[in-house]
């Protein structure tokens, strides 16, 4: 399994409209190119972060969706873009959680 984890900083008053922008691609991306889905955090340091598991990074890198309203939601909520960071899943102890 492959994890892509991102991270922002959003401008002042811009959270609902990111969260709306991110939601969008990550339903698209879930529908329609074989994501596990993704969750989306507020970090204490005032940071966004955001990791989305795949079955590989290959899957990942072949993933083109057209959900453009979403990305420029997205695009114009964010003041910094921070690095994103890959990472093979080693060992998941996370588990399914009652919905």
């Amino acid at each position: 399994m492959f994890t892509a984890i991102y991270r922002w900083r959003l401008k002042p008053g811009k959270e609902d409209q990111f969260i709306e922008g991110w939601t969008r691609v990550t339903t698209a991306i879930y529908a329609g190119c074989g994501s596990y889905g993704s969750r989306l955090h507020k970090c204490a340091d005032g940071t966004w972060l955001a990791y989305a598991q795949w079955p590989d990074a290959a899957t990942r890198e072949n993933c083109h969706h057209p959900e453009h309203e979403g990305r420029r939601l997205m695009s114009e909520a964010v003041a910094e873009d921070l690095d994103p960071i890959s990472a093979e899943v080693v060992l998941d102890m996370l588990k399914d959680r009652p919905h």
